[in-house]
């Protein structure tokens, strides 16, 4: 039997294709310009064709792209000190994407029971609207029913509750429970931020029953929210920390970091990879950190995001029939709409820009970091005619039905 492509049917693919890209632009093969405020769903950190991650691209494909983790790797070694230095943390693990980071921190937050004699204590407590990751056992950690539906018996040892609710938290807390797994801002499941407040109370709740607190910053992380990681706009450290998405602007690689203490079970042989850290991608993740940590860059997404956040702000006001609100952190902002959220991505296509969906009747504004203060305000421009587009085709509203 032929069809009509050689791709698995997983995605709802658009037939909107890209051929090559600068900053926050993407060009089609036939010249038309599209604003990406979506950057591969938070990856492209640094926007298209970042000088900087080319430059390192190239050199360091010349020189070597892949040897086995039997071997001390220089560009892993630097990559990692670099990260346990601006996080507080003790020990780097590299992989290829977030699910295969939120595995290891999975596997991590097990063994640290197991070595500390409580092999019994294996659950992980996990919160309703994550997402963290496409694996067995991350959609199990994730509990959302569409990613877990066909795939057999939901993998056992995740206690999901409903987010924010603390009375629940506290319940499912049980001689079993070896950790809290959680992402400070939800990505997937509506850009809901978690209060500060309460991720200082996590981590109290995880010292007081010797839990480990693992915080997934697959999305948040590598300045999307304005620091370097979110947790530091909250003051506390997790146990375990992931990342990946921003960190190799576009590049394949992913990381758990750790305590010393919460990584002591993970002795050689407990865990790998055959592609993780490999020369090429820590080389670009070092590029990355070269670039968002330098003088400055954190501090202008913290500007660009108040601008975003203001000028979406009155978006909503002059379109209430379509808008319902603003939420979010960084760059990491969210539209809440009154109308499917897929019908405001697809208005954004024809008006040529680009958003993602996400949970909650949200959709997800992912720009590059690297923004300026032009192509915010061609964002709104392309927006409003979104949005001009989308009351075009709703029936006439009397006066006042939009509030």
């Amino acid at each position: 039997m032929s069809v009509a492509t050689p791709l698995l049917p997983t995605f709802a693919r658009s037939e909107l294709a890209f051929e090559r890209g600068d900053g926050c632009w993407l060009y089609t093969r036939e010249g038309d310009a599209y604003l990406d405020m979506a950057a591969g769903i938070a990856v492209n950190s640094l926007g298209h064709s970042h000088p900087h991650l080319v430059e390192r691209l190239k050199s360091q494909g010349e020189k070597l792209w892949h040897v086995s983790n039997m071997y001390t790797i220089p560009e892993q070694e630097r990559l990692g000190r670099r990260l346990v230095e601006a996080t507080g943390l003790d020990y780097a693990f590299f992989q290829n994407s977030g699910a295969e980071a939120n595995e290891g921190a999975i596997k991590t937050a097990r063994k640290y029971q197991a070595h500390k004699g409580r092999p019994e204590r294996f659950r992980i407590i996990t919160f309703e609207g994550a997402f963290h990751g496409r694996t067995l056992s991350t959609i199990a950690a994730g509990g959302q029913k569409k990613y877990l539906e066909g795939f057999g018996p939901k993998v056992d040892g995740f206690d999901n509750v409903p987010f924010g609710d603390h009375d629940a938290l506290k319940a499912a807390i049980t001689p079993k429970t070896a950790a809290i797994m959680i992402e400070p801002v939800q990505g997937e499941g509506g850009v809901r931020a978690v209060p500060h407040a309460c991720l200082r109370g996590l981590r109290e709740l995880c010292d007081q029953h010797d839990l480990l607190l693992i915080f997934d910053e697959v999305q948040t992380g590598v300045g999307r929210s304005g620091k370097l990681f979110a947790f530091e706009w909250a003051g506390v450290r997790p146990d375990i920390l992931t990342l990946a998405k921003g960190i190799g602007g576009g590049f394949p690689i992913g990381a758990f970091l750790t305590t010393e203490a919460a990584g002591a079970g993970m002795t050689p042989g407990t865990h790998g990879t055959t592609f993780g850290g490999n020369p090429l991608a820590c080389a670009i993740g070092d590029a990355v950190l070269d670039v968002v940590l330098a003088e400055g860059f954190l501090e202008r997404v913290q500007d660009a995001s108040l601008k975003l956040k203001q000028k979406l702000a009155s978006l909503v006001d002059r379109h209430p029939a379509v808008f319902e609100s603003v939420r979010g952190e960084g760059l990491l902002l969210g539209l809440k709409t009154r109308v499917a959220p897929g019908d405001v991505v697809m208005a954004g296509r024809a008006s040529k820009i680009l958003t993602v969906a996400a949970g909650d009747n949200v959709v997800r504004l992912l720009p590059p970091l690297t923004i300026s203060d032009a192509e915010i305000d061609e964002a709104l421009v392309r927006l409003e005619k979104a949005a001009a587009l989308i009351e075009s085709k709703m029936p006439a509203l009397s006066p006042g039905a939009a509030a």
